[in-house]
């Protein structure tokens, strides 16, 4: 392969295993909110899962709303902190992260449930805080979910293609992730031959994370049974 196509595939797994490093923390959060119930819920619901059911361009669109240089959250980090999300790295991790969020929560949200209620009814008898029975009992009974749901995200995010050209633009070496590098092969005559690699690099890579997030899952349904 070329140096094009290698810089492509190693940037994809950059922003992906950023994505998923920057999303894990509050998956875990939001999908501990999500099991109780409170007023409202439907809507954070809603607000989570939107990115699944939007088109990835629209998606974008409203990320440029928001952390665009003018954006409601943009405009203040660049005035403050010189920190900006368009036509960059953390641009594409960004699109990535929201987009492959509420796989995430969802792989972890199902993980939390499975754990045994007896388990943390026991531990707060024994004078437990709520927060610390979830820190010592529920996590540690949820990482099967846990990794399911980073490997979930992982190969969603390596995919990721129209929020990530609206947001971090397709600037080889940069933000040119695997689909971008695709698209824009596809877009020139004669180079469509030069995506053959990347895409069977890219369904490879999709397969073995998809693989191991079903292993992951089957024992959290094995311990659960």
């Amino acid at each position: 392969m070329t140096g094009d196509q290698w810089q492509a595939i190693l940037l994809s797994v950059q922003v992906a295993l950023a994505s998923v490093a920057c999303s894990l923390p509050l998956a875990v959060v939001v999908a501990a909110v999500l099991r109780s119930r409170f007023f409202g819920k439907a809507i954070v619901e809603t607000v989570v899962n939107l990115p699944l059911i939007l088109p990835p361009v629209v998606t974008g669109y409203l990320l440029l709303l928001l952390f665009g240089r003018e954006g409601w959250i943009g405009a203040p980090l660049k005035a403050l902190l010189g920190v900006e999300f368009v036509f960059g790295f953390w641009g594409a991790v960004l699109a990535a992260a929201i987009v492959s969020f509420p796989l995430m929560v969802r792989a972890i949200r199902i993980s939390f449930d499975s754990v045994d209620r007896d388990l943390i009814a026991a531990s707060r008898t024994l004078g437990v805080g709520p927060l610390e029975t979830f820190v010592r009992v529920t996590l540690p009974l949820s990482k099967s979910g846990l990794v399911a749901g980073c490997l979930l995200a992982f190969a969603r995010s390596m995919g990721e293609f129209g929020a990530t050209i609206m947001v971090a633009g397709n600037i080889a070496g940069r933000t040119q992730t695997i689909p971008l590098y695709i698209f824009e092969q596809l877009q020139a005559p004669g180079s469509a031959a030069n995506a053959t690699p990347v895409v069977l690099v890219s369904v490879v890579v999709a397969a073995i994370a998809l693989w191991f997030s079903g292993l992951f899952e089957s024992g959290e349904r094995i311990r659960r049974d």
